[in-house]
């Protein structure tokens, strides 16, 4: 009887042990994505100007080439990251996620993260380029349109994946009681701010990051206690 018992009790760990990774990884995978994406936004945007096809002055200063390269090179892990945490956050939910917005959700992650990289690619590019011709570089018609290019991909059409990812999260966590109603409030908040903002200041894309890390952290610190549940009332 004793043996017949063993497997049912191995699958029962196996299970436990499971329901305490998953939203551990998420969260470890979450904050890893909000810190290297906000270095990265913060770097970029203290060393390049707002219109980085208008004034081409920062190609001159190697320290602010220097401080982009750097950002770009942070942009790869962040990306791998934040897959990392579409995926765990998927399979965290299981079978109550709702297919309608589950869909939207991934969809606008790997949007998010593909135009991430091209951007960062094209980045790249524009600063090798600069550091071979130095400040001549901005006096380039097509240094210039190519520099345009990579800003709204990043600005406009990749924050705005990230606002509908908030969205379709902040959904499907009131739907199944994931995490606390305000914090899925104030991701419908960011987003709409993403949405209709982003021209205003660049700086408001620190809120999509700033809003992963509170998620994450809240997931994090929820996941210590399993009897608990993770959204609070």
């Amino acid at each position: 009887m004793d043996e017949e018992k063993e497997p049912t009790v191995r699958g029962e760990g196996s299970i436990a042990r499971a329901s305490l990774t998953t939203p551990r990884s998420a969260a470890v995978a979450g904050i890893v994505f909000s810190l290297l994406l906000s270095i990265a936004l913060v770097m970029i945007r203290l060393a390049v100007p707002g219109e980085p096809g208008k004034d081409g002055g920062w190609l001159a200063d190697p320290s602010k080439r220097a401080s982009v390269g750097l950002a770009i090179n942070l942009v790869p892990f962040a990306g791998i990251a934040f897959l990392w945490f579409i995926g765990v956050i998927r399979d965290r939910i299981g079978q109550q996620e709702d297919r309608f917005f589950a869909t939207v959700m991934l969809g606008s992650g790997l949007l998010f993260v593909a135009m991430l990289f091209v951007s960062g690619a094209l980045a790249g590019g524009l600063r090798l380029e600069a550091s071979a011709l130095g400040a001549t570089a901005g006096g380039s018609d097509t240094w210039r349109i190519q520099a345009r290019i990579t800003a709204l991909l990043l600005n406009v059409y990749a924050m705005r994946m990230a606002a509908v990812f908030m969205i379709s999260v902040a959904t499907i966590s009131l739907r199944t009681q994931v995490i606390p109603r305000w914090l899925a409030f104030s991701g419908y908040a960011s987003a709409v701010v993403l949405l209709v903002s982003i021209g205003i200041s660049p700086w408001v894309q620190l809120l999509f990051p700033l809003w992963i890390l509170f998620l994450s952290v809240h997931i994090l610190r929820r996941s210590w206690t399993p009897s608990t549940p993770l959204a609070t009332s």
